[in-house]
């Protein structure tokens, strides 16, 4: 009798493995192929070699670009070079990445940007927010825009127990921000298996000097996340669930849901065309290439357009696909006057002419 107890438990955890892998695998998208969208006036930007994770782009025309981003399980071309900001002017005819000197004090040695955010103060002040994982830990640090010599001048670090696995962020203010935490654990082992059991433990978190909290929760991994050009709406991806949340912003800072657009792949920073209120978003066909980089089967990229997301008919269009041949890992998608970046989690960014 205790022999058949024993088999028949061995029996149940090794079908509940089996189960949860193959729940994983499709939350990855492991078996997708997609079929390529070309655009005819694109090429590589020239500097950018290890990532160009996020973008944000000012209503002048000027693009922020994280790069370097060294995240547990992914691949990185450049393990021991700190991260970098760069800046690119898209006003210009042939625009260029030029990287941005950060002022003395801040340690750049374990910088190691991810997501990003701007936000423009009544004066025009530029404030740049950019979540860092110094020592696989979770910061957001503040940057003044210095126009004079295209530079940032550090402005201080935050760190809160809320903040635990930060992905992405949103300013809403010189100060204050909403954060996705795409995990609830930070420790890589506990990051998988909060994956492979499936746990809907990933949040989103309101920070400001006077009040943190979490203001949604119950996602698979929260990732990119921004608002609506009239401030009302807050747009967050979760990606591992391949759809896209809206949330309604209210005076306390709460958020409510909406609606949710579900998509059929991997979904990461999210862009918000401030003429249009389009989003604009790089996502990642199959995630199971990203996870095991192989040079022979790289990881695609994929932009989509999502129109009218508010409607009962959103309108979803695949801008941009590529097995990998050219652009691998993308993670995000950003326009200005019919000029598209798009970029990556580790590899290289590539500039469009719509």
């Amino acid at each position: 009798m205790g022999k058949l107890l024993a088999v028949a438990l061995v029996g149940i955890a090794a079908a509940l493995v089996v189960e949860r892998l193959l729940t994983l695998r499709n939350r990855l998208n492991a078996s997708r192929e997609i079929a390529p969208v070309t655009l005819p006036n694109c090429q590589l930007i020239k500097g950018i070699e290890s990532g160009s994770e996020d973008i944000d782009i000012l209503p002048n025309g000027l693009a922020f670009i994280s790069s370097g981003l060294k995240y547990p399980g992914i691949k990185s071309f450049a393990p021991d070079k700190p991260g970098e900001i760069f800046l690119m002017d898209l006003n210009e005819d042939n625009p260029r990445a030029v990287e941005m000197r950060i002022s003395r004090g801040f340690d750049l040695a374990s910088f190691n940007p991810h997501g990003i955010s701007t936000y423009v103060d009544k004066d025009d002040t530029v404030y740049l927010f950019v979540v860092n994982h110094p020592h696989q830990k979770s910061t957001v640090e503040l940057f003044k825009y210095v126009e004079d010599d295209n530079s940032l001048v550090h402005l201080k670090t935050i760190q809160h127990d809320l903040l635990t696995s930060v992905n992405d962020v949103v300013a809403v203010g010189p100060d204050s921000f909403y954060a996705t935490n795409d995990h609830y654990f930070s420790d890589f082992i506990l990051m998988f298996l909060e994956m492979f059991l499936g746990l809907t433990w990933s949040n989103v978190v309101y920070y400001s000097p006077k009040e943190v909290k979490e203001v949604a929760a119950g996602f698979y991994s929260a990732n990119g996340i921004n608002i609506s050009p009239d401030r009302k709406f807050i747009y967050i991806a979760d990606i591992l669930d391949h759809n896209v949340h809206v949330m309604e912003k209210h005076a306390n800072w709460n958020l409510t849901h909406v609606k949710k657009l579900q998509l059929d792949t991997l979904v990461d920073n999210l862009s918000v065309e401030p003429s249009t209120g389009d989003i604009w978003t790089g996502c990642h066909p199959n995630g199971m290439k990203l996870l095991y980089h192989d040079l022979e089967n790289p990881a695609a990229s994929e932009v989509l357009r999502i129109q009218n997301i508010l409607s009962e008919e959103p309108v979803v269009t695949r801008v941009y696909a590529d097995n990998g041949s050219v652009l691998q890992g993308s993670s995000v998608a950003s326009v200005y006057k019919g000029k598209l970046l798009i970029g990556t989690v580790f590899h290289r960014a590539l500039y469009c002419e719509l």
